[in-house]
């Protein structure tokens, strides 16, 4: 498109827009083919679709959107409440391209009550509404089964798959089966119990999973009292215990106040990246909490936690078949429903139920990016380092990571090992092991400039890639140590960060800068790990290194140091003269016996003989 062209169709959208209402409604952006590509919803039309085509417009997706539309339709409707009914509906049918995704886990179970003439009761994962009335999805299949267990103790509906017809009862065509004798199901399709009865079981059940449990506590519990003053005991003592039943399950689900009749709560919580929004739902009716579920939204536009939730709450609402006429947010709203007023609460219960919710948000995301993570683990490790960079202000990815550490006994033996994580991970390949050559003594500050001048020298001249960031394994002597040669003798900037011990000699945080501060991370936290794996690791490096190094020395013989006397001949020598003691009185024709004229003469050599 030319940008005549494209000048053309602006013009021509924007005529458009000079002719639309000033009413609440719903609009839909076409592009060349005539496809919804987007729709929206409006208090007020023509001044939020005209907002489309301001120059000041900055987000980069909202211009790719207005780029691709050429032409415009719109609804008017009467209400607020309307728009945001026609919007769901119109994004349902046509699914564009430029509204927000709703990933709404499918997969999740629900509890199905079927249409047949004697209704089952069980679980499924797929929703036909041809085949029944299904409740869900539940989130919490833990929520899920002790509602159906409840349902099967106190009501025993039929578990059996066959078609049973009115007809077949009244030929008595079916027999007892199995769950009848085992009392768990009380035979209506051989007339056992009466249609009638087993009608008003499934009735109760309805309403135990619509979360009427105190309406049908209180019923039952006045059906006992009614049997009791008939003198009906086993029908009351029946009674009472389906009551027992229905106050143990009230009881443990339970966690609001009594005073909550009916409401609907949401939260919304963003992800990292804030391309995608998720959002809980909690329906409470008579204090206890009757479902909670969280949905993903997907951003296409960079829409606003206002907007999401706007978008979503008709949508779920829709599916819940939820008729609450107060709706809990956390934070005010723009627009009004006819049937719900939106509230936000300070304190008390109400409070409580937006801070379960926000809960249930961050535990759905915790497990959505484990999840992610589990499939994709360079996302792990690229989060990591995303975070570090933030949290040190760096310029580049940490991707590059060495970190260095001494070991020494009183001076003896003085070496250093140099780690290397390449993103987030060790790349042993580039450990490196350094031997103290000009320092005499335990001094670990002038250790660590030797080897850091050696390692850091040494990459210059080769053309080596030099490391994101530095870390030392100690406080501020060793970071200021280590910058006098990076930054003063070799002139490079790489940044160095430190980490320090407690008094128990326990990594307790994170240093950074000059002068060095202490960079707010929570020592629990899956960076601080990381980092203190790393600072291990070069610890485990450094010690295994002295060790060898030391247990070489410890079984160092001076037969070694005779030229030409391998290993072989020095053990031969030790096995026959038990020590280097023995060797060196020995004659030059004892020593000939044991390992040849010409070794003899070698050993008689050393020893001045």
């Amino acid at each position: 498109m030319t940008k005549e062209e494209n000048e053309k169709r602006i013009e021509r959208l924007k005529n458009i827009v000079l002719n639309m209402p000033d009413k609440p409604g719903s609009y839909q952006f076409y592009d060349a083919d005539h496809t919804i590509i987007y729709v929206g919803k409006a208090k007020r039309l023509k001044q939020r679709v005209s907002s489309y085509f301001h120059k000041e417009v900055d987000r980069f997706k909202t211009k790719v959107l207005v780029s691709k539309i050429e032409d415009i339709s719109y609804t008017v409707v009467n209400t607020e409440e309307d728009a945001l009914l026609l919007e769901n509906s119109l994004i349902k049918k046509y699914n564009p391209r430029y509204n927000v995704l709703l990933k709404d886990g499918k997969t999740y179970p629900s509890i199905c009550i079927t249409n047949e003439y004697l209704p089952r009761v069980f679980k499924t994962r797929q929703v036909n509404k041809r085949y029944g009335t299904f409740f869900g999805p539940y989130s919490h299949t833990g929520s899920m089964f002790a509602v159906l267990e409840l349902i099967h103790k106190l009501y025993k509906p039929r578990t059996c798959r066959q078609i049973i017809t009115k007809e077949g009862i009244e030929q008595g065509k079916y027999k007892p089966c199995l769950e009848y004798h085992i009392h768990n199901c009380k035979a209506p399709c051989c007339g056992k119990q009466s249609l009638e009865d087993y009608q008003a079981a499934i009735a109760q059940a309805r309403e135990i999973l619509k979360g009427n449990t105190r309406q049908l506590s209180q019923h039952v519990f006045e059906q006992m009292q009614q049997k009791a003053a008939e003198l009906k005991f086993e029908e009351a003592e029946e009674l009472k215990q389906k009551y027992l039943l229905i106050e143990n399950f009230c009881a443990k689900s339970e966690v609001v106040s009594h005073t909550i009749a009916d409401v609907d709560v949401f939260t919304i919580v963003d992800d990292d990246t804030n391309r995608t929004a998720f959002i809980n739902y909690i329906h409470v009716k008579n204090g206890a909490v009757n479902q909670s579920f969280t949905f993903e939204y997907k951003r296409k536009l960079d829409e606003t936690d206002q907007e999401l939730l706007l978008t979503a709450i008709p949508e779920i609402r829709e599916r819940f078949k939820s008729k609450a006429k107060e709706i809990i947010v956390p934070f005010e709203m723009e627009w009004t429903l006819n049937d719900a007023q939106f509230f936000v609460p300070q304190r008390g219960d109400k409070k409580h139920l937006l801070e379960l919710g926000e809960m249930n948000c961050k535990q759905y995301k915790f497990d959505r990016l484990k999840q992610t993570e589990k499939l994709n683990p360079e996302q792990k490790q690229t989060r990591l380092m995303k975070e570090l960079q933030q949290k040190l202000q760096l310029e580049k990815l940490p991707y590059h990571i060495e970190c260095f550490d001494n070991s020494n006994i009183s001076g003896t033996d003085a070496v250093a090992g140099c780690v290397v994580f390449k993103g987030m991970k060790p790349s042993k390949k580039d450990y490196r092991k350094y031997n103290i050559k000009t320092v005499v003594g335990p001094d670990d500050y002038a250790s660590m400039q030797e080897v850091v001048r050696r390692r850091y020298s040494r990459m210059v001249e080769e053309g080596a890639t030099l490391p994101d960031l530095i870390i030392t394994d100690g406080g501020l002597g060793q970071m200021s140590v280590v910058r006098e040669v990076v930054e003063g003798e070799l002139g490079l900037n790489i940044p160095i960060a430190g980490l320090a011990k407690d008094n128990r000699h326990r990594t307790n945080e994170l240093l950074y800068g000059n002068p060095p501060q202490t960079i707010a991370l929570k020592t629990n936290s899956e960076l601080f790990h990381v980092l203190t794996q790393i600072q291990d690791e070069v610890h485990r490096y450094a010690i295994q290194f002295h060790r060898d190094k030391r247990s070489k020395h410890a079984l160092h013989s001076e037969l070694d140091d005779i030229k030409g006397i391998g290993p072989a001949t020095r053990d031969a020598l030790l096995k026959a003269f038990k020590s280097v003691k023995r060797v060196r009185e020995a004659s030059q024709e004892e020593l000939a016996a044991t390992v040849g004229t010409a070794k003899a003469k070698l050993i008689a050599a050393h020893f001045g003989k």
